[in-house]
């Protein structure tokens, strides 16, 4: 008695105890009744479950996952890359991506990172290559096999092993890089001499449904053929600026790296996404539960066009856009915020050639209602280049204009020329400078973007100089010199040879006539030229 007073006495010892208790008797607490139901100590068992009509469905299901998974196991392959490494030995920071780094910095501080950092990259004469592992899915019975682009991209070698050990020296057909310039939607086609492969046949992703089913196979961590379980968490997910080709399916089934270019697989056996990347927290940056996969649709699109010509061709519109708010939604009148608002419009672009003008909001393009920009943005990247279709925009007080574009192909050339033309109207030397005002030519593309009639005349205001008497009278970029002193102003050369005689005759205060781009401002001004020439 006097040694069970002693083990009592000790609060671990106790808590064993009442915890060995609670295993071997099995302790249920009912919260709402606020007592103790004691169980056996295997626990509550139905006698009746192993037999019952339940229990035959569960067995029927997890027999049909793993026949599932049988039947579609050989078309994923292990990719093995080999890419030559410079004669240098890799300093500590090479060994690390942008993310991790930040994770580091955010873990330990830093002053320890830079001190982590500070190695001297130092000559290696015995470099060895880099290797890199990831996963692809057969397509076709004579080799193709498709896969993501940052699996393959830059390697000198790539091999590929099926899922019965063979190895195969691998070709890179095509690739469609991702990049925040000219976009793509990191997908690449490799093909392998043999024949008569297993293939996975393509689903329709677009009928996928969030709880679904499905099932990632690919080579994690080096771990080739791997299965894991999981539901669709999500689809369109679009917040990949890396990727802006597309609109991913999210899914907790686990992946980890490794498992890029593998298949993700619903329950009838079809591939319908191309597993690519994975949101992560914490230093480990491994797997949470949020997987993203490329939908097969977009992938099977794209691949035909690997395939065919190398490289994928999207239609381009040429405009600028953001979303619709929900205060711009109640101006149109729309019951939800949807569609996109035109912030700008290419020069020569198809969506200028349509008419599409700043300040539309593009509802409809080819049949299609249009959720948000990135919508539209795939969209229009999956249009066939020269392609006609109908464009639904909603014009300043909500009036609804029915348009016609005809596409142009992307390159990365007119997406630069799109984002160049911004310096259309900005400060240059070689524009006209007088009176705090820089002006130039207005050009048919000018006179469209801000709303002026074909045949109008004059300069265009490009910039004001602050604190200039201009900027006191409200002039502003976009304003259009039509005369000065009394006098017609056609275009730069006149005003350039008026701007001389004023100089000359030391003109304080010029008269001027401008005109506003919502032509709700304007008319005759006066400015100081004494307080704000420069």
């Amino acid at each position: 008695m006097s040694r069970l007073r002693t083990t009592l006495r000790s609060p671990v010892r106790v808590f064993l105890i009442l915890a060995a208790f609670i295993v071997v008797a099995g302790i249920v607490i009912d919260r709402d009744a606020d007592e103790f139901t004691l169980q056996t100590a295997i626990g509550q068992t139905n006698d009746t479950l192993q037999t019952s009509e339940d229990f035959q469905h569960l067995e029927r299901a997890n027999r049909a996952f793993i026949n599932l998974v049988a039947q579609t196991r050989p078309a994923v392959v292990q990719i093995t890359t080999q890419t030559e490494r410079n004669s240098v030995r890799p300093s500590q920071r090479e060994q690390f991506s942008p993310e991790e780094e930040e994770q580091f910095r955010r873990f330990f501080g830093e002053d320890f990172f830079r001190r982590f950092f500070n190695e001297r990259v130092l000559p290696n004469p015995n470099p060895e290559p880099a290797t890199g592992i990831g996963s692809g899915v057969i397509v076709s019975e004579d080799g193709y096999i498709l896969t993501n682009n940052h699996v393959i991209d830059g390697a000198d070698e790539i091999t590929v092993t099926l899922a019965n050990g063979r190895p195969y020296e691998a070709e890179l057909i095509g690739s469609d890089p991702a990049d925040r310039n000219g976009g793509g939607s990191d997908l690449a086609v490799i093909k392998i001499e043999a024949k008569d492969l297993p293939v996975l046949p393509f689903g329709d992703s677009d009928a996928l449904e969030v709880g679904e089913w499905v099932i990632a196979i690919g080579t994690p961590l080096n771990l080739s053929q791997t299965v894991t379980r999981g539901i669709v968490s999500a689809k369109d997910r679009d917040k990949f600026s890396g990727i802006p080709y597309s609109s991913f399916i999210q899914t907790d089934a686990p992946i980890n790296r490794g498992n890029s270019g593998g298949a993700l697989i619903n329950i009838h056996g079809e591939l319908v996404g191309i597993n690519t990347l994975i949101a992560t927290r914490g230093f480990s940056m491994g797997n949470i539960g949020l997987g993203f996969a490329i939908p097969s649709n977009t992938a099977r699109d794209n691949m035909l066009q690997l395939i065919e010509r190398g490289e994928v061709e999207r239609g381009w519109l040429g405009i600028r856009m953001r979303g619709v708010d929900q205060d711009l939604a109640e101006k149109l009148k729309l019951d939800i915020p949807r569609g996109v608002l035109v912030e700008k419009v290419g020069i020569n672009s198809p969506a200028q050639k349509a008419g599409i003008q700043r300040g539309d909001v593009i509802v409809s393009f080819d049949a299609q209602e249009i959720r948000d920009w990135n919508h539209l943005r795939n969209v229009v990247g999956a249009t066939k280049v020269g392609k006609s279709v109908e464009v639904v925009v909603l014009r300043k007080g909500g009036e609804e204009k029915r348009l016609t574009v005809e596409l142009a192909k992307r390159t990365e050339e007119v997406s630069a020329a799109l984002n160049e033309s911004e310096s259309e109207l900005s400060p240059s030397p070689e524009k006209e400078s007088f009176a705090g005002l820089r002006v130039q030519d207005l050009t048919p593309a000018i006179a469209e973007r801000y709303g002026y009639a074909s045949d109008e005349t004059g300069v265009i205001v490009t910039e004001v100089a602050n604190g200039s008497d201009a900027e006191r009278k409200r002039i502003r970029p976009g304003y259009l010199i039509q005369e000065m002193e009394w006098r017609p102003v056609d275009n730069l050369e006149t005003y350039s040879r008026l701007v001389t005689k004023l100089k000359e005759g030391k003109k304080e205060k010029v008269l001027l006539y401008v005109k506003s781009p919502d032509g709700r401002g304007g008319g005759y001004v006066t400015v100081d030229v004494s307080i704000s020439d420069r």
